[in-house]
Order: structure tokens, then sequence, then C-alpha cells
């Protein structure tokens, strides 16, 4: 793969398309929207965005660069729905800065800040408290280290302090320590969680310490980080979050920031993006109600035809998660991938039965059993089996003996009644019918 490197603001062709980048703000450096120019209209693609006149890194958003584009005329804006159900705008950074420098300059024990290793303004921001306050900044997670080098190398982060390391911190006075913390989300292995539980070799929590959490909580993280903040809560130490104190800004726009860019951009098409179907139907029927013309709330794979004609959906395309299964890339939801996972909860069963020419048993089957509670040892199940075979067996006429589907598929269901009635389990069965011919006999 070709890597082009686009300067902040810079275009590029791509076959028929010219791809101009829009400066807009968002919590990490460089984000932009696209302009993409096309032989049939231009689309504005936003990515993920937000309105700050104060970014603490990169440049603000131009509203005169945004009236114009929408002046020169644009077909679709394909827009970030993530945030479309906050009536409020999203907040600057400037003020983040502001409530961490009031709020951290209060505190007297060991202070913790946890936030997306990602944002890099926050970084800067916290960076600025822990100077303010005179505290030494220790940094605590593999990404977080990762993140701060690769800023400071590329002049993001040029005023960034000496940091002391994780065995240093030990000797400092508690009050005199700042831990910038990955594991906001509260990630089993991540730094927060060894801290919390104990784990980490050379940091530790107690009573009068301060976990800030300066990130917004994920959906579907809500679970694994309250046992977290348990786990902070037994070791005595105060839990902060963003409904205490406003030490967190969404990168992404509420609906006054929406309502701003509709107004900018003027498309005659909105297809809204990034969120839940909720979310996308929601922006599809905001973006109406401001005026535009044409809506489409899209699901994931959806090939949508823009011009000429309406707006619709053409196609769809593959999509959804892939997993590496062993030297292959399969979907998650592949055939193969479930069958393992019903072998690993429920177990497997083989049946081989042997008959002769009229579906008459030759002795016992044979039970091979894999995974199946109750089979081993001196268990009575494999007994249980057996008599439930003869059973079933013995309530089949000659002709439906002689039916080796019918045969195998009787012996199946009866196999599978028992494990269930006697373990709970549904075993994967399989069963084998082998037919002999009198004079093989």
């Amino acid at each position: 793969m070709t890597l082009h490197v686009v300067p902040v603001g810079g275009s590029l062709d791509a076959g028929c398309f010219r791809v101009t980048y829009v400066p807009l703000a968002h919590s990490i450096p460089e984000g932009h929207g696209l302009k993409i120019e096309t032989p049939h209209g231009v689309v504005f693609h936003t990515g993920d965005w937000k309105l700050d006149d104060e970014p603490q890194i990169g440049v603000p958003s131009s509203p005169a660069e945004l009236d114009k584009l929408g002046d020169e005329g644009v077909l679709a804006m394909i827009g970030d729905s993530t945030n479309v159900f906050n009536s409020r705008r999203s907040g600057s950074e400037e003020s983040v800065k502001q409530a961490l420098l009031d709020l951290v300059g209060t505190l007297e024990g060991r202070v913790v800040i946890t936030t997306f290793a990602s944002n890099a303004a926050r970084l800067k921001t916290v960076a600025e408290v822990a100077n303010r306050h005179s505290r030494k900044i220790v940094l605590a997670g593999r990404s977080m280290h990762r993140i701060v080098d690769a800023a400071r190398k590329t002049g993001y982060l040029p005023d960034w302090p000496q940091t002391v390391s994780e065995e240093e911190a030990k000797h400092l006075p508690r009050n005199k320590v700042l831990l910038l913390c990955t594991g906001g989300q509260g990630e089993p292995r991540a730094a927060l969680a060894r801290i919390a539980a104990g784990d980490h070799r050379h940091l530790s929590l107690a009573s009068g310490d301060t976990v800030i959490f300066s990130s917004k909580i994920i959906p579907g993280n809500e679970r694994v980080l309250g046992r977290l903040m348990n786990k902070l809560a037994l070791l005595d130490v105060d839990i902060i979050t963003e409904r205490d104190a406003d030490i967190h800004v969404s990168g992404h726009p509420g609906r006054p920031e929406l309502k701003r860019m509709y107004e900018w951009i003027k498309p005659q098409i909105a297809i809204p993006v990034h969120g839940e179907a909720r979310h996308l139907k929601h922006h599809a029927a905001f973006a109406a109600s401001l005026g535009v013309k044409q809506t489409l709330a899209p699901k994931n794979g959806d090939i949508i035809r823009l011009a000429p004609g309406p707006v619709e959906i053409v196609d769809q395309a593959p999509s959804g998660r892939l997993i590496l299964d062993g030297k292959l890339v399969v979907p998650v939801a592949c055939e193969a991938l479930q069958a393992r996972r019903r072998l690993m909860e429920n177990g497997f069963l083989a049946v081989v039965l042997m008959v002769d020419e009229d579906g008459a048993p030759l002795g016992d089957a044979e039970i091979i059993a894999q995974g199946i509670p109750g089979m081993e040892g001196d268990s009575t199940l494999e007994e249980d089996l057996h008599l439930e075979i003869d059973k079933s067996l013995s309530r089949l006429s000659r002709n439906d003996r002689m039916d080796e589907k019918r045969l195998s598929e009787t012996i199946r269901i009866a196999v599978r009644r028992m494990i269930r009635t006697q373990t709970g389990k549904n075993p994967q069965v399989d069963v084998r019918v082998v037919q002999f011919e009198d004079e093989l006999v």
C-alpha cells in the first residue's frame, strides 16, 4: 500500500475525484473533513468533528471557508451523528483546562488522571495542570508512552515537561505526583485496572488519593467500568467523573453545532453516519427539519447512489467484523466459529451402530463422547443411553429401520433428549449407521 502525505488543507486527485482536506476540530490533531468534487457535484464528508474556537492543538474551523463551500453548492453532506441527542454544544478544551486547574489545586494526595491516550490536546492540558501545581508527571500504560512520544516527535507537544519513571514516583511525596494513566474505560489489563487491583509493580493508591476520569463512558463499558470504580472505592480513593466537574468535552458535535454546519454547507442531501440506527434516524429527521430536501439513514454495507436521480440504496457490500482464525481471516458469524462455540458450550457425542440388511442391530452401539458431563468414571449415563437407543429401535417398524436416515434421526433425537434431561446440555450428536450384508455378518 502506498501512503500519500497530504498537508493540512491540501488536495489530491483520485481518479475522477478531486479531494480537498478541510480543517475541522476534533479530539485528535489534524482533524479534517473532505470536500470531494465529482462529475455530479460536491460531496462533503465531515468525519469526526466539533466546533472549538479555542483548540489546544491545531487550528479552529473556519466559518468563512465552510460558508464559502456551501455557497459554491454541495450535493450531499455525510455527517457525524454521535452526539445528535445532545441539545448543547460539545464545549471547548480550554474549559477543561480551567476546570482541571481549579480541581487539582484543591487536592492533597496523589492524583491520577485517566483519559483517551489519542487525545493529544488533553495530554497537553494535563501537562500544563501538573506544571502549574508543581507535580511531576508519571506516564502509566504503553499506549500513553507511545502517543506522547509520537506527539513530541511531530511537534504537537513541544513544551512537554520532564517526566519521572514509575519506580522514581515511589520516592516522591504523594502531593507532588500526577499519574497520567490508560484504562479510563475499565480495560482489565490497562495501567489503572492493575493499580486498582494492587497488581502494579511500582504504583499504588491509598486513602486521600484521587482518580479523575477525564473521559466519557463509551456505551457498553458501564459494567466493567463500574467494577473498576468499586475497586477504587474499596481503597478509599476519591473518584471524580464528568458528572462531578467539567473535566471532559466531547470530540463530536451536539445539535447546535450540527445546525450551524447545515447552515454553512446547505446540502441538497444529508447522509447521517457514525452512530447506531437511532442516532442516524434522529439525525436524518433533524436535517429534514432544517430544510434539507433529501435524507437517507443507511445501514452498514449500503451502497448509495447520490446522483443522477434521487438518492437511493442500490446495492449491498460485504461488511462486519473479521477475525484471524488460524491462518484464515473469516467473518465473526461464520458457521465454523459458531459450530466451535456450540461444541465448547455443549460438547460432542458420536454413536456408531452396526445393523444387518433388515436394520436390526448387531450388538450394542458404540458411544464416543467429548466434553459431556456425566460420561466419565462410573457414571450411569452411558448405560442409560444404551437403554434409550434400544427402546427407540424397538419402536421402529422393519421398514423404518431399513431407512438409514429415519434410523439415524431417531437415535439422534433419543440420545440428545436423554443427555438434555440428565445434564442440561444440548450436545452436537452425530449418528453413523453401518449396514452389513448377511454373507459378511
